[in-house]
């Protein structure tokens, strides 16, 4: 009889294609979470950031194609939300006070100062 785990094996990510160029957003975000796990993206400036990707193994610029503010942007935000998405995986989903039903915030009525 065939061994039975409780816990099925998570599949392994499937590799990052190879070449990717400044649009491939998601692969460049997965090469820079393997590259740099502990580093926070929205901590890294665009300058490094443009290095960072180029540096990448893999990373093949279209000719022509350049890397301008929207595009690394663009990647900044593909490399936070990738982080996200392990940390939840590994850690569940972060809870936020407005996800309380019990929240004391609920009965709050601002006063209006200009009532008479």
């Amino acid at each position: 009889m065939p061994y039975e785990t409780r816990n099925p094996i998570p599949e392994p990510r499937s590799p990052i294609p190879m070449p990717f160029s400044w649009t491939d957003f998601e692969d460049i975000a997965l090469a820079l979470i393997e590259a740099y796990p502990d580093l926070d993206p929205l901590d890294v400036n665009f300058t490094d950031l443009r290095q960072m990707v180029r540096d990448l193994d893999g990373f093949e610029p279209v000719p022509g194609q350049k890397p301008n503010e929207q595009i690394l942007e663009a990647i900044q935000v593909a490399w936070q939300e990738e982080k996200d998405d392990l940390d939840d995986q590994e850690t569940g989903p972060r809870k936020f006070p407005a996800d309380d039903e019990e929240d004391e915030g609920l009965d709050y009525e601002p006063t209006n100062p200009y009532r008479t």
